[in-house]
């Protein structure tokens, strides 16, 4: 079930956000997470439990370029019965400006069946520049670098998963739309995300109220239409996704709100009757 645990991910990828002025380092505000944050998630595949994904902020901050960073991680793996059948292990990961939230450094480490993939990527902001090294499988060491153009201040997956929790969802109305883009692998894209909303979702921690979020998607492979993906993401400071529902061509996926710790803010949690 890799293409599951990998719709997970993609849609980190689809909040790859792209804003500010470049080389300004424009410093965002952020009240929602901190260091020491981890958020655990149940994978589902229909009604059946296949894998599980946590993120997670270190505890301490990091230097790169000479900005102080967090190291973020994203990890997904498959679990249960379906480990026998094909095995995943993956861990996404990124050094974040702590004040701009602009990716310096990311790197993936992929382990799906067979398949092997070691990538670090590194973003020179100056020049709207990434350079990708990805690892021989044969030798162990990484080949020369290729080099790509990217849009001003862009950030990688897990950067754009942070970012989406520093924006201000209360502010929009149902039906309003945020146009937003980013950079994977050696493609730049535009995407626009509708806001749908509101509404409560039911977890294993409790009725969490969320704001609704529907990317639209551009025809692909992988997902059933292009309002095949919803994100639902809490109200409160926290803004942390609680729920991602998503139909594929070969079925419905998804992921829910396990468990976590570290929170900046308390989770609002609407009590029981």
């Amino acid at each position: 079930m890799k293409w599951v645990l990998r719709s997970f991910i993609l849609f980190f990828l689809l909040t790859s956000f792209s804003w500010g002025t470049r080389k300004d380092f424009v410093p965002l505000k952020n009240n929602s997470f901190g260091r020491g944050e981890v958020l655990n998630y149940r994978v589902n595949f229909g009604f059946f439990t296949v894998g599980k994904a946590s993120t997670v902020i270190e505890n301490r901050i990091f230097t790169m370029n000479s900005r102080p960073c967090f190291k973020v991680d994203a990890y997904g793996e498959t679990s249960g019965l379906v480990s026998w059948i094909t095995k995943v292990n993956d861990q996404w990961g990124a050094y974040i400006d702590t004040a701009a939230l602009v990716t310096h450094v990311s790197y993936r480490k992929i382990r799906e069946g067979n398949y092997r993939k070691d990538e670090i990527i590194t973003f020179n902001h100056d020049k709207n520049e990434a350079e990708v090294k990805v690892m021989n499988k044969e030798t162990g060491v990484y080949e020369n670098p290729l080099y790509y153009k990217t849009p001003d201040n862009v950030r990688d997956l897990v950067a754009g998963f942070l970012l989406m929790r520093v924006i201000d969802f209360a502010k929009y109305k149902k039906g309003d739309t945020l146009m937003v883009s980013g950079f994977f692998e050696d493609t730049s894209y535009n995407l626009k995300i509708l806001y749908s909303g509101r509404e409560v979702v039911s977890t294993k921690v409790g009725k969490i109220p969320c704001h609704k979020l529907i990317p639209v998607m551009p025809d692909n492979k992988l997902f059933d239409g292009e309002n095949s993906i919803t994100c639902w993401i809490s109200e409160d400071l926290n803004r942390i996704p609680v729920k991602i529902q998503a139909r594929m061509f070969i079925g419905s996926t998804g992921i829910e709100l396990l468990s976590f710790k570290g929170l900046r803010n308390q989770l609002r949690v609407i009590p029981e009757d």
